[in-house]
């Protein structure tokens, strides 16, 4: 093959090769630097790319900032919903930043990864807003070649399909299907829809398909889900979530989430806190 053809993010790739720079690596260092001592996080926890689940948590007081956590360019927050325990980071947008914050959740103790992420409709199935269980994620953006070698889709993993299943059963109007993932939100054009609508891809997102590649590369549990809150502004009043900015909705899908999991691991029924 002819290498000039082939695009540099495609070029000398290895995804079974070990990486020298680890987060572990990085959240050694960030303790010393910061004299923090180390604390396990949350066994499950959430990404809310746009933040609107932090602010709206901490403007009622619902929440507290963790201080043991190291990472550099976040904050972790904590809070306890329907009696599940629950670390969640905002603002973590698009692949990259996302797969880096959940390399460090994973080497912090997290167990169950639930990202909830604003999206781009695509399908007009009904109105917005709405959700999406992601199956497959159309691997449109950078991140996700790093991990696992070319294909067209990430997929979640077969062990999850069971919590999709149950989430989905359990919550009246949740869809499940397949997004696309880009890096380029204001890229998005009109041939570009048409061609991923009649593919059967329901929604347009930033981090899906890179969380999914990043989890079946290291075997973690992560579950993707697209918020549908708009039309990519192409009408007037989008962008609306609901009540407190979608808060509660959010949560109604991340507990639905977490206890499916919870149930699919071991088998029990559960009514509280996981451990």
């Amino acid at each position: 093959m002819n290498t000039t053809l082939v695009p540099p993010i495609l070029q000398n790739k290895d995804p079974d090769a070990p990486s020298i720079f680890t987060a572990e690596g990085l959240l050694r260092e960030a303790r010393r630097q910061k004299r923090l001592e180390e604390h396990p996080v949350p066994a499950v926890c959430l990404l809310d790319p746009d933040g609107d689940i932090v602010r709206q948590l901490a403007a009622r007081g619902l929440s507290t900032r963790c201080p043991f956590w190291a990472c550099y360019h976040t904050d972790l927050h904590r809070f306890t919903w329907e009696g599940i325990e629950i670390g969640v980071v905002g603002c973590a947008v698009g692949a990259s930043f996302a797969v880096l914050v959940a390399e460090e959740l994973f080497a912090s103790g997290c167990e169950l990864l639930i990202s909830v992420t604003s999206s781009g409709q695509i399908a007009q199935v009904k109105e917005p807003p709405y959700f999406i269980l992601i199956e497959k994620a159309l691997r449109d953006e950078g991140t996700s070649y790093h991990y696992l070698p070319p294909s067209e889709y990430s997929h979640i993993a077969a062990s999850l399909l069971p919590v999709l299943e149950e989430t989905r059963k359990s919550l009246d109007g949740v869809l499940c299907g397949s997004t696309w993932t880009t890096d380029a939100p204001f890229r998005e054009t009109q041939a570009a829809i048409d061609q991923h609508r009649a593919t059967g891809i329901l929604a347009v997102e930033m981090e899906a398909a890179a969380l999914y590649a990043f989890a079946q590369a290291r075997q973690k549990s992560v579950v993707c889900v697209a918020h549908v809150t708009n039309q990519m502004a192409s009408i007037e009043g989008d962008f609306e979530k609901g009540d407190a900015d979608g808060m509660q909705d959010s949560l109604r899908i991340v507990v639905a989430i977490a206890r499916a999991w919870k149930v699919s691991t071991d088998h029990t029924e559960v009514s509280g806190v996981l451990g």
